[in-house]
């Protein structure tokens, strides 16, 4: 995988601004690729596990903003801040119901052609036009959906694997606004995002109360400041400092360590139909990703997409 030149003269020894991107990224991914297992060991409504996390997760992260303030923006897009939260926020809950809907490998590896649904949906909302590769993409991920399909259809979980679909149009979506806030705080998006759903899902701990034992408040503490609060930071870090193309490769850990936490501590099995159907929509997604940043490479420099190197701030 090739990385942008850095901008200013690196010493020996001194790890680049972009590979301290890439490993926060991938970091990211294995603290993420856990979700899937404790939702389904928690014995909770999906639901009560989201508002439970999410606030959790606001508590841990506003500790952070205080400890770590972010940067002025110079241009606030209100719009786009807005969007991303929302957008976000029903990513997580229509990701988590799937997960107790359908297998833990169909909701992951479904979800993941949000890459596709983001180079379309960029036409339209920032005249992004996509590339041949994406078409090509977006035919692969249908071909590798309709396998899913084909084995949903008769197993029972339908309702879960439609959710993961919308769950990742609405991550395309997502990534696309904040594409938008350019030089915003996705930090306080992602923030934001988690408070929508810490007070949206309060009503369900009256409707499905839960039952606590020590393992699901040791597990949801975790949820809550690793799984999510420390991952987002990572992210927030990681994303500014490598291209959009390197953190969709990079997260393709999350997508393959994600069933493998499943199928050996909770020993749930993903079908040959999802397996194959997954590996359909991953390599669609990979490649169509390898083709764009071979296309950004060869762009002139003052083209480039322009990645942040190392400052005071952590995001």
């Amino acid at each position: 995988m090739s990385f942008t030149t850095p901008k200013k003269l690196q010493l020996p020894g001194q790890i680049s601004a972009q590979l301290k991107g890439q490993l926060a990224v991938l970091a990211t991914a294995v603290l993420m690729s856990t979700n899937g297992l404790f939702v389904k060991l928690l014995p909770w409504h999906a639901t009560v596990i989201l508002c439970l996390r999410s606030v959790i997760a606001v508590i841990f992260l506003l500790v952070l903003r205080i400890i770590f303030p972010p940067p002025k923006e110079s241009k606030k897009n209100t719009f786009a801040f807005w969007a991303s939260g929302i957008f976000f926020a029903a990513t997580m809950y229509t990701l988590i119901i799937a997960f107790k809907l359908t297998t833990s490998a169909n909701a992951i590896l479904l979800q993941f052609g949000a890459p596709v649904w983001a180079a379309l949906l960029g036409w339209f909302l920032i005249k992004e036009k996509p590339h041949w590769e994406h078409w090509l993409a977006l035919v692969l991920v249908l071909g590798g959906l309709t396998i899913f399909f084909r084995d949903s259809l008769g197993g029972g979980g339908l309702g879960g694997d439609i959710l993961a679909i919308f769950s990742g149009i609405l991550y395309g979506a997502t990534s696309v606004f904040l594409r938008m806030m350019k030089t915003g705080n996705t930090r306080d998006a992602m923030l934001l995002a988690h408070v929508i759903c810490a007070v949206t899902g309060i009503p369900f701990l009256f409707i499905y109360p839960p039952t606590f034992t020590a393992f699901s408040a040791l597990a949801i503490i975790y949820m809550g400041t690793i799984q999510i609060g420390l991952a987002t930071l990572l992210f927030a870090y990681g994303v500014k400092r490598i291209s959009a193309v390197q953190t969709m490769l990079t997260t393709v850990a999350e997508r393959l360590l994600n069933p493998v936490w499943v199928l050996f501590l909770a020993g749930e099995k993903p079908s040959k139909a999802a397996l194959f159907g997954g590996s359909v929509i991953i390599t669609a997604v990979v490649v169509s990703s390898l083709i764009s940043m071979k296309r950004e490479n060869e762009k002139p420099e003052a083209e480039k997409p322009y990645y942040e190197e190392e400052k005071g701030n952590p995001a």
